[in-house]
């Protein structure tokens, strides 16, 4: 069931809002919705009680290593390089 809400934004923030919606294809109303439901959303993973930020969440994925990359290794190196 939906329900109509009525907000009092700054109007500066409302036309940058309209913006993005527009740019991105998307209602003002789902994008409000969207991010209310993301940070209302209990996340929980396997036993813990950390929730993970929206902006966390939408970066996970973005870039993809091999499965051998060594993380603790090549910061090590990069460290190595830049007080040498």
């Amino acid at each position: 069931m939906e329900t109509k809400l009525t907000l009092r934004l700054n109007e500066n923030v409302i036309e940058r809002a309209k913006i993005y919606a527009r740019s991105h294809n998307i209602s003002l109303s789902k994008m409000i919705e969207s991010y209310l439901d993301s940070v209302t959303k209990e996340k929980v993973q396997e036993g813990e009680n950390t929730s993970i930020t929206p902006l966390i969440e939408s970066l996970s994925g973005v870039i993809e290593l091999p499965e051998e990359f060594d993380y603790r290794n090549e910061y090590r190196d990069y460290l190595d390089k830049k007080y040498k």
